[in-house]
């Protein structure tokens, strides 16, 4: 669990970056409608909870700064026994104030008028240029004399870059569920099955671990689907000889894993897929012992686009010399997307790529990221051996960047041929 107390450094450090004389808002997420009068589960806003830990909806953080000093103010909603009936128990203002080491707190009500009085004589207003106009609306009825607006989440996004201790707890508790998750369906006998019954196992065991919800949709792909990237229909059955792409992982406490693991339906890899998923295993290790403080994302996925386009053409799946055929991306037919993205309380995180100027930031200690190098060949592909089409594969794993180098978080999910194929074959 992260303490308070990191939540206001969190908050000091975001002061100290505001200008002067200014005011910052930011919201909580909005309960969103799934039909009728039924919701989705509600989720929180990844910026306000980064800054608060709070999972409340109609919520607000915000900033006055002004002659150096800075108070943070929290609006929550006021208690209502009529309302708590149905949607359950609020924290309310007495607990808030005695819960969150902030200046000042409110009921969410008084949000309007007490914004009212922050913006006087301010000259600047941040808050998360992707809100929805009606809180923009709000914001700026109040603010007409200002001089500048500014992009909130540009800013608290760049600090989501470096985990903290606790963060990476978190994140390794996530991935050792997801662990759980995949050893489990690797376990399982699978011919005759249908991808949507190791998707229920997968959630079965996320929830049954204090994982409350995916960090995004399971991928259960079997043989051809695993070459649509996204594919999340997890509806067709699970086939002798064919390979199945799982991509699962959960959310613990709001920080997420992001696992792929690709298994043979039937307990062995043919020939052919043993053949493909060795060159791909082999192009995620050399990746994986690149990565270290001061190292480019970009090298990285440089370096995986010329492994993997050497692995094709020495599998016969593309024919040429590699540097024309990566200057003529002829590759990208089969490896379209990025080595690995940035994770945290975003599966995907939005911590940015590169500076304000432009530039590509180095990786430094504590930052989480995936690396997933892969290749896809649809079934339909002429220009490919017939024994290769209708392979997809992913592997992919979770990477802390240290002091040194890098750590594996999820190095103990099975990927080796051998690890695999003992979990399958001891059923």
């Amino acid at each position: 669990m992260i303490e308070e107390t990191e939540y206001k450094k969190r908050r000091d450090s975001l002061a100290k970056k505001l200008s002067a004389n200014s005011v910052a808002v930011l919201f909580s997420s909005e309960v969103k409608t799934r039909s009728n009068d039924t919701e989705y589960p509600y989720r929180q806003n990844s910026n306000f909870y980064y800054l608060t830990g709070f999972k409340e909806d109609d919520s607000s953080l915000v900033f006055v700064k002004s002659k150096g000093k800075v108070k943070t103010i929290l609006f929550v909603q006021e208690k209502d026994e009529k309302v708590e009936l149905w949607n359950g128990k609020r924290l309310g203002e007495e607990k808030a104030k005695e819960q969150f080491l902030v200046d000042e707190v409110y009921a969410s009500s008084k949000l309007s008028t007490k914004l009212k009085e922050f913006l006087l004589d301010k000259q600047s207003l941040y808050y998360d240029f992707s809100l929805d106009y009606s809180k923009v609306k709000i914001l700026k009825r109040y603010s007409k004399q200002l001089f500048s607006y500014n992009n909130i989440a540009t800013i608290v996004n760049k600090m989501r870059l470096i985990k903290s201790s606790s963060e990476i707890n978190l994140i390794q508790q996530a991935i050792d569920i997801t662990q759980l998750a995949h050893h489990k369906v690797m376990s399982l006998k699978k011919p005759g099955k249908m991808e949507y019954q190791l998707q229920a196992e997968i959630e079965y065991v996320f929830k049954s671990n204090g994982a409350y919800s995916d960090a995004y949709t399971s991928i259960v792909a079997c043989g051809n689907s695993a070459n649509t990237l996204h594919y999340i229909s997890n509806d067709k059955p699970l086939l002798e000889n064919e390979l199945i792409l799982i991509d699962a992982g959960c959310e613990y406490e709001y920080y997420a894993s992001d696992i792929t693991r690709t298994i043979p339906v039937s307990g062995k890899f043919t020939e052919p897929q043993k053949e493909l998923y060795e060159m791909i295993l082999d192009v995620q290790l050399q990746i994986i012992a690149m990565i270290a403080p001061h190292v480019k994302r970009s090298e990285l996925q440089k370096k995986s686009e010329e492994l993997l386009c050497k692995g094709l053409v020495e599998l016969g799946i593309l024919q040429g010399d590699c540097k024309k055929l990566i200057k003529q991306k002829k590759h990208k037919k089969y490896y379209p997307h990025g080595i690995g993205h940035w994770m945290g309380i975003d599966v995907h995180d939005e911590a940015p790529y590169k500076d304000e100027k432009g530039k590509e930031i180095l990786l430094q200690e504590g930052m989480v990221m995936t690396i997933e190098p892969a290749i896809y060949i649809d079934k339909d592909d002429e220009n490919v051996p017939q024994k290769y089409c209708g392979i997809g594969i992913r592997i992919e794993d979770d990477i802390l960047i240290t002091k040194e180098g890098c750590q594996n978080l999820s190095k103990g999910i099975a990927k080796s041929i051998d690890e695999i194929e003992s979990f399958l074959n001891h059923q």
